[in-house]
């Protein structure tokens, strides 16, 4: 049998096996924990175990109570699957991952649930991609993992949770059920459905405008390629605080069209103001290890679509002193190759760029 790092529970039931549930199951085994998996869907379970996420649950049940039960299940299941869990005694602690909290919280107190042993959570990371195929032992690593407990939660039992989320390599933030249903309406749930109304209108766009789409497009789509079944439940769970924001930023939206239809120069200048306060706000997004965002500089390089070319350029980084910040990738439709634009200090971009050059890449001057 497995032995689990000391502090962190040893024994853990994940009900649930898709990206997050199955995400958990890996980073806990290997903390070395021994991880029991049930889920409805057979095949969802059966490709976690393959995985090595863990083993399935005998029948559904445990033969005693696990450290922890961790509910990876949509929002409005997780009252339902909590006071299930605690009827079978899977656990003497149970948590949920699900990206809302105050509607569950209320669901299981109406359904008579025991708070006393349960902590809300929300890991606030993810992919587009869905299921235990998506899923990586760092997905959690060094992101925000909420801890909402009710006023009814024993110590021993917010010490469990937060046992989990720093062994999957996350960083535990308590807060206010309602307040964190409103700060992931801003930050998370009412994005995603902006992004989704960006993404919509190029249904009907023709092959010209497709032709032309860059990364700007890319980079405001990107997250509308998420499952739309799981997206529906987070929505409506979370109704009030999405729409507040939708309602917010479809004002904007609208002025904007106003202003741009208008044409003169003072309307001109009120949409500079609304670019503006979007440079402001983007700027408050913490940075690199949640500090302020540096200003780094951008060093593009030409690089063929060839087996082996990032690992080279990443290593003569190396070579030349230089760390990486942060890295995106712009690919030129209809042609094997793409711009690599590596962010770095500024001091290190000409150190770079003359390295690059020197081992035969194109570095734009």
């Amino acid at each position: 049998m497995a032995v689990a790092e000391e502090g962190i529970p040893g024994r853990v039931v994940v009900v649930g096996t898709g990206l997050i549930g199955t995400s958990i199951a890996l980073a806990m085994r290997k903390r070395g924990a021994e991880v029991l998996l049930t889920d409805r869907d057979a095949a969802s379970l059966r490709m976690a175990v393959e995985l090595g996420a863990g083993q399935a649950l005998p029948d559904g049940a445990a033969e005693e109570p696990a450290d922890l039960a961790v509910l990876a299940v949509p929002p409005a299941a997780v009252a339902v699957t909590l006071l299930d869990a605690q009827k079978r005694g899977l656990a003497k602690v149970y948590t949920d991952v699900a990206s809302v909290k105050a509607l569950p919280l209320a669901q299981a107190a109406q359904l008579g649930c025991d708070l006393s042993v349960f902590v809300a959570g929300h890991p606030l990371a993810g992919r587009e991609r869905s299921g235990p195929a998506a899923a990586q032992d760092d997905l959690f690593l060094g992101r925000p993992w909420a801890l909402c407990a009710p006023p009814e939660a024993k110590p021993e039992a917010v010490e469990a949770v937060t046992a989990l989320a720093r062994a999957c390599g996350a960083e535990p933030v308590t807060v206010d059920a309602e307040e964190h249903d409103r700060a992931v309406a801003l930050v998370s749930h009412g994005p995603h459905v902006v992004s989704a109304a960006v993404a919509a209108r190029l249904t009907v766009a023709d092959d010209v405008a497709l032709g032309l789409a860059g990364q700007g497009v890319r980079d405001v789509t990107r997250i509308a390629a998420s499952d739309p079944r799981l997206w529906i439940g987070i929505l409506s769970a979370n109704s009030e605080p999405v729409a507040e924001v939708l309602e917010a930023v479809a004002t904007d939206l609208a002025v904007a069209a106003s202003l741009l239809r208008d044409g003169s120069e003072g309307a001109a200048a009120h949409v500079a103001d609304l670019l503006l306060r979007g440079n402001a706000g983007r700027a408050r997004i913490p940075g690199k290890h949640g500090g302020d965002q540096k200003t780094y500089a951008v060093v593009p390089v030409m690089i063929p679509d060839r087996p082996g070319e990032l690992a080279m350029i990443f290593q003569a980084a190396g070579i030349a002193g230089v760390n990486i910040e942060d890295v995106a990738i712009e690919h030129s439709p209809g042609r094997p190759l793409g711009v690599l634009e590596i962010s770095v200090k500024p001091e290190a971009a000409e150190r770079l760029a003359e390295e690059l050059r020197a081992r035969g890449w194109s570095v734009p001057g």
